[in-house]
């Protein structure tokens, strides 16, 4: 639906650089189309680089008018609020985008389709990334454990962590040495940057291990697939870990977590326990008291981006002295030493 020749423009208000705009930033960072613009009035006159961790000079803009000034088409809400509703101050710009012959990318759980098809003209769409595509799928049943490709699940201490950067530099890093690596996409953002993939969260949780089993069952032909992980097993309000586990049959387990963090970002009363623990408690998880394929944990993906160089190497250094593991920022350092240890 996305033409990766459509210039886009990705709406962020009020939160650029912050948490809640990590599909921006991962489509900045990995994303197909042209980006002319980032629409943000709090931060009007600034560039993605004075802002995020991205060495991008695309311009903050305050007005949609501005951005379609720049060329945009099409309109990526970048961000999103906890629980994936949409705020109703945004209605505005929606209108404005529609009404001005512009495409929409929506990652938010409430659907835009309906709300515009009778204003749509020819050549323009909504495209809502968290609608499931197809029939749905049946329960999973394990069909997973009898491929003999190698199977990567990205798994974290917390949401919003790193699980997709990391999954996507781990497969680049995989073709690089020449390996026939596929990433799967289970969350709007990761749809987005491929085109392709499932809406885990809004999946009914019956079907949801079986929607993974059949996107891995698909992806059978690869010899390495990641998959991307969602949510956490710590997390009191995260149902997505377990259906992946179940439904992927993953081989590899690679742990994700930010440097220095102690407590759920927005849980603090939630205390991380110590990552051998973590560690142990997912391959716990993933292979059921035997029943299920066991999956090893082979590396720590972890997330530097508010550090200095040094405590940068020093983080990592120590996570590896702690978990005996591997680890890595794959930002920062590329994830060669992840793709080793799948391979290996």
């Amino acid at each position: 639906m996305l033409d990766p020749a459509q210039p886009i423009a990705l709406f962020t208000e009020g939160t650029i650089g912050k948490i809640n705009a990590k599909m921006a930033e991962g489509i900045l960072r990995y994303g197909r189309n042209p980006v002319v613009a980032v629409i943000d009035s709090t931060q009007a006159g600034k560039r993605v680089r004075d802002l995020t961790p991205i060495a991008s000079d695309v311009p903050v803009v305050a007005t949609l008018s501005e951005a379609q000034g720049l060329g945009a088409e099409v309109l990526v809400l970048g961000t999103a609020p906890s629980g994936g509703r949409l705020p109703p101050e945004w209605v505005t710009v929606l209108d404005q985008a529609i009404d001005g012959g512009m495409s929409l990318v929506n990652g938010m759980h409430d659907r835009l389709q309906p709300r515009f098809a009778d204003r749509l003209r020819a050549g323009q769409w909504v495209w809502d990334l968290r609608v499931p595509q197809g029939d749905a799928p049946p329960i999973a049943m394990a069909r997973a454990a009898a491929l003999n490709n190698r199977r990567v699940l990205m798994v974290g201490t917390d949401m919003a962590i790193g699980k997709m950067t990391a999954g996507l530099e781990l497969t680049r890093s995989l073709r690089e040495l020449g390996r026939d690596a596929e990433f799967l996409a289970t969350g709007q953002t990761g749809i987005a940057i491929t085109g392709r993939g499932i809406p885990l969260d809004a999946i009914r949780v019956d079907h949801a291990g079986g929607a993974v089993e059949r996107m891995v069952l698909d992806a059978a032909a690869h010899e390495i697939v990641v998959i991307e992980g969602q949510g956490s097993l710590l997390h009191p309000g995260s149902t997505a870990t377990l259906p992946l586990m179940r439904g992927s049959c993953a081989t590899h387990l690679i742990l994700c977590h930010r440097a220095g963090m102690q407590t759920l970002d927005e849980l603090e009363h939630v205390r991380i326990p110590p990552l051998r623990e973590v560690i142990a408690l997912n391959e716990a998880v993933a292979r059921a008291a035997g029943a299920l394929t066991a999956a090893k944990t082979v590396a720590i993906a972890l997330n530097t981006a508010r550090l200095s160089a040094a405590q940068a190497e020093a983080a990592v250094k120590a996570v590896e002295d702690d978990t005996g593991l591997p680890a890595t920022d794959p930002v920062r350092y590329g994830a060669g030493k992840l793709a080793s240890t799948v391979t290996a």
